[in-house]
């Protein structure tokens, strides 16, 4: 009899968070433990496949579990090993997918980082069911994603591939967390969006609701917040923001010409106020052979279950022992 269940692991820099997963894309069971309480990785995966055992159990044993997908936050994975997580505490080339595979009745395991579980799960489960060419965005505290051409994710020779969020989008920019200067991820990211905010606050004397806040403790949800109430300012800050990623959007839709582009992530809950500038700045700076032939679209996933989803969907290709 096939076996009809996945596991999905989305591994966190405070919390792992597992379930299993049936392909319509419904999460049966699920568990967690703490990632950043365990320093050596010998502990975490002993941990892990403790909680692991439990839910494969309620799911009938582990030859009902076809593979496990793991998604992890961003870094470099390839054949299965951590090559550079910094939000990880296990520093050094890790085997992690053999490491679990070994704890966990040797059922197969597929690795990759959070980004493109996302699209992977879009593919199989959300907004880009059918389709071979796609970008996935991640709007989160950073920009990820995750490229889809011909149906396969790509990677590049190395594991680093599909890094968008560090595509140079400002010359002499604002300095971004990987350390160069103009990053997208600066700008368009939730943490881009409240440092527009700061910026603006700084720089401008027009009234608003966020001059209530201190400016180092305001967020994009702040932001989004006086936004609603109609806050000119801060629907300028969306419309900033949005004129950004719709330009660098341009951009990426040169490379690889997809069907859709679709955003993920805490950002997109901004609705319209985001996507509509991101709409009209990625056609006005489109070359024109491509201009009304790429969707942007929201993710169907839904984002509280969408890092297992993701992850769940690495495991239905993986290869059984």
């Amino acid at each position: 009899m096939e076996k009809p269940y996945v596991i999905g692991i989305d591994i966190g820099g405070t919390n792992t968070v597992f379930g299993i997963v049936d392909a319509r894309g419904t999460i049966l069971y699920s568990g967690s433990i703490k990632t950043g309480i365990y320093e050596g990785i010998d502990d975490y995966v002993s941990a892990l496949s403790e909680g692991l055992s439990v839910v494969i159990e309620e799911a009938g044993g582990p030859g009902q579990i076809r593979g496990i997908g793991v998604g992890a936050p961003n870094g470099n994975y390839f054949n299965g090993c951590i090559e550079f997580a910094p939000n990880l505490p296990w520093k050094g080339k890790v085997p992690l997918a053999q490491l679990i595979s070994e704890k966990t009745y040797h059922i197969p395991v597929a690795l990759t980082n959070d980004a493109n579980a996302a699209a992977i799960g879009e593919m199989t489960y959300g907004a880009a069911r059918g389709m071979k060419d796609f970008i996935e965005i991640t709007l989160g505290t950073g920009v990820g994603s995750g490229i889809v051409i011909g149906g396969t994710l790509v990677y590049g020779h190395d594991g680093f591939a599909g890094e968008l969020g560090h595509v140079t989008i400002r010359e002499n920019g604002r300095i971004c967390g990987c350390g160069r200067h103009g990053c997208l991820e600066a700008y368009a990211s939730a943490t881009g969006v409240a440092r527009t905010a700061r910026e603006i606050l700084i720089n401008r004397t027009e009234k608003s609701l966020l001059r209530s806040l201190k400016p180092e403790d305001i967020t994009s949800k702040d932001v989004y917040d006086a936004a609603v109430k109609g806050d000119k300012l801060a629907q300028e800050i969306f419309e900033y923001t949005g004129n950004i990623l719709g330009e660098a959007l341009s951009n990426f839709v040169a490379f690889s010409s997809p069907e859709a582009i679709i955003l993920f992530g805490g950002l997109t809950k901004a609705g319209d106020l985001i996507l509509n500038p991101v709409k009209r700045s990625m056609e006005d700076h489109m070359l024109k052979v491509f201009q009304g032939k790429t969707k942007l679209l929201v993710s169907q996933l839904k984002e509280s279950d969408a890092a297992v989803l993701g992850a769940s969907a690495l495991a239905w290709e993986v290869k059984e022992n």
